[in-house]
């Protein structure tokens, strides 16, 4: 990674470089990015003439940088031990939250992704309240199905276990029975694992037995 930040910062100050030989002082913006970082500006003038500009490349600001090449740091407001023993046991926390950020992210992905939190297509304050607590409530549902599908010891993607779920449809046939659209899979094995009573792999379901299901689930 230090050589990596190295290579491309050199590409930088070649640019940086190439830049400083026509330099329009009228056009120049310096930019905490892009080469222009690496291009320092000073004025001088004498006995109140007028001050004139000079651009030169900023070896400080690169040794600066180069400091901290191949480095990964964590900028963090919890409070920190000062004593040794405290120290290493606080950075140990930063760094175990630190590693659970990617849950977070993937939460947010799930609710646009999959639970079509955005866009949102209410306009009064209530209703935009309630869209988010539906999409909320079916992430807190799915992470806990998630939980207990990995404690079970069966590991699937959330695509995986989302589209099955949304895939499980049944028709009314001739208000008779229901017959299910879907197939079988992997994911609905290990859900009628879990759940035997429910019987999610069967073709057809009687309207008492769908009716039974549902007053289980809500009780």
């Amino acid at each position: 990674m230090m050589e990596y930040q190295r290579f491309i910062r050199n590409r930088q100050i070649e640019r940086a470089k190439n830049l400083l030989k026509n330099i329009d002082p009228e056009t120049y913006r310096k930019g905490p990015h892009d080469v222009t970082r690496f291009i320092k500006r000073s004025s001088n003038g004498k006995n109140g003439e007028k001050a004139a500009d000079w651009y030169a490349l900023d070896t400080n600001r690169i040794a600066e940088e180069e400091q901290y090449d191949g480095f990964y740091a964590i900028a963090t407001n919890l409070d920190i031990s000062e004593d040794e023993s405290g120290l290493k046991k606080d950075v140990g926390r930063i760094l175990d939250i630190s590693a659970q950020r990617y849950k977070i992210e993937d939460c947010f992905r799930l609710l646009k992704t999959n639970f079509s939190s955005r866009p949102v297509y209410h306009h009064s304050k209530p209703r935009i309240i309630a869209h988010f607590m539906i999409c909320y409530t079916a992430l807190l549902i799915f992470r806990l199905l998630q939980k207990k599908l990995a404690l079970a010891g069966y590991h699937f993607t959330p695509n995986e276990i989302v589209e099955t779920l949304q895939n499980m449809q049944i028709t009314n046939v001739n208000d008779i029975f229901y017959a299910a659209t879907y197939e079988g899979s992997q994911v609905l094995t290990a859900l009628n694992t879990l759940y035997p009573m429910s019987k999610l792999d069967r073709k057809y379901y009687q309207p008492k037995e769908l009716k039974k299901l549902f007053k289980n689930f809500s009780g």
